[in-house]
């Protein structure tokens, strides 16, 4: 599914529920957006990274189980012995039991209950790709670029197993669907 069909999907939801749109669109393409809205939309990566990096003590996960590898048995799924022989980059210490996606919540939640952060599909998130800097300052619930060409995507899926795409940091980009990147919805609580 492709950023574009996933931003849809969320303003249709928000149709079926009678909430506003997050999404402004015209025709077939997302034009903008209303950060006030109420409606389904996608998380930021501000708060992708914070449900997926934090543990809910104040410390900062390297990988989804930990700061430790190989990962532990069931600790997600990933590029494994299952997909050795159509992959290049795979955890050969490593066995899911998985060739490609699993069903959804086949692996333990992290701390705060959120399944598949890592591992299964990498993730569409609202913000357009960009390069990540300093910041002048703590921001609040930032938005990401205003301007760009590609969106974010956020976590490793069953088709990454190198150490730099299982680490909770990795970003990659696109715009068209892939048969490793999903989504998944996010609203704000209303006042």
């Amino acid at each position: 599914m492709s950023w574009t069909r996933a931003a849809l999907y969320c303003n249709w939801l928000s149709e079926q529920e009678g909430l506003p749109l997050y999404y402004q669109v015209e025709g077939e393409e997302v034009i903008g957006f209303n950060p006030d809205a109420l409606g389904y939309r996608l998380p930021t990566e501000a708060e992708w990274a914070w449900v997926a990096r934090t543990d809910g003590s104040g410390n900062v996960l390297k990988y989804p189980w930990g700061d430790q590898l190989p990962p532990p048995e069931n600790a997600g799924n990933f590029a494994d012995v299952t997909v050795r022989a159509y992959l290049g980059e795979v955890m050969f210490d490593y066995n899911d039991n998985y060739f490609a996606t699993a069903p959804v919540a086949s692996f333990a939640p992290n701390q705060y209950g959120i399944f598949d952060l890592a591992g299964n599909v990498s993730e569409w998130v609202h913000d357009y790709y960009g390069a990540v800097g300093a910041v002048a300052g703590p921001e609040v619930d930032p938005k990401g670029p205003e301007l760009g060409q590609f969106h974010t995507i956020r976590g490793s899926s069953w088709a990454h197993g190198a150490i730099t795409e299982l680490r909770l940091s990795f970003r990659d980009f696109g715009e068209e669907p892939r048969d490793d990147v999903g989504f998944r919805i996010a609203r704000y609580l209303e006042e």
